[in-house]
């Protein structure tokens, strides 16, 4: 099976739009990149903020990259940059790849994330005909868990101390996403009734 990832889609919802990355993206990734909550979230180092060479250089490749996705998180209300959405690790034999979501302050407590989320997570089912979709989320981020939940993620297991954070460790939820699940639900499992109940 070919996964065409070297193909970078737009992709549009009602809220948001999902597309190939672009140089004024940049100012975004310098404000979300340096905010300190983003930073604990994604379990980035405090002190590992991305210089504007490496910020450059990152950004500016990633429309080029053939084995993975990395696309703009875009708010059409706004027409503005918020975040980005990617699917990465992606192993072949298997029909499988990882799921990670940045949405910076600009960008929450609108739906934003779960439109972003359902829209790429289709994606990967619809278009790249992948089997399984997985992520991690760590246990002090459950808004980001809720948006995993939503789109029909299910909770697979715990990686107990999966990151230090200060003087504390914090464990990691390892959660992910059937082809089969997708179809059933296209991304709104609260649709689908409960199996034996009517």
């Amino acid at each position: 099976m070919t996964v065409p990832f070297s193909v970078k889609p737009t992709l549009t919802g009602e809220r948001v739009l999902l597309r190939p990355f672009v140089d004024a993206d940049l100012d975004t990734f310098r404000v979300v990149l340096a905010d300190p909550e983003v930073c604990r979230l994604t379990g980035s180092p405090p002190d590992d903020a991305p210089d504007e060479e490496r910020l450059r250089q990152w950004y500016g490749s990633r429309n080029a990259q053939t084995d993975r996705l990395d696309l703009a998180v875009v708010d059409r209300e706004r027409g503005a940059c918020v975040g980005e959405v990617v699917l990465n690790l992606w192993e072949p034999h298997n029909h499988s790849c990882s799921f990670r979501i940045l949405i910076g302050p600009g960008g929450r407590d609108r739906g934003l994330g779960v439109e972003a989320t359902r829209l790429m997570v289709g994606y990967a089912f619809e278009q790249l005909g992948l089997h399984r979709v997985s992520l991690e989320v760590y246990a002090f981020n459950p808004r980001a868990r809720r948006v995993y939940e939503k789109v029909g993620f299910v909770a697979e297991g715990v990686l107990r101390d999966a990151l230090r954070d200060g003087e504390d460790w914090v464990d990691a939820s390892v959660m992910s996403i059937l082809a089969p699940e997708w179809a059933a639900h296209r991304g709104h499992p609260e649709d689908v009734p409960a199996r034996g109940l009517t």
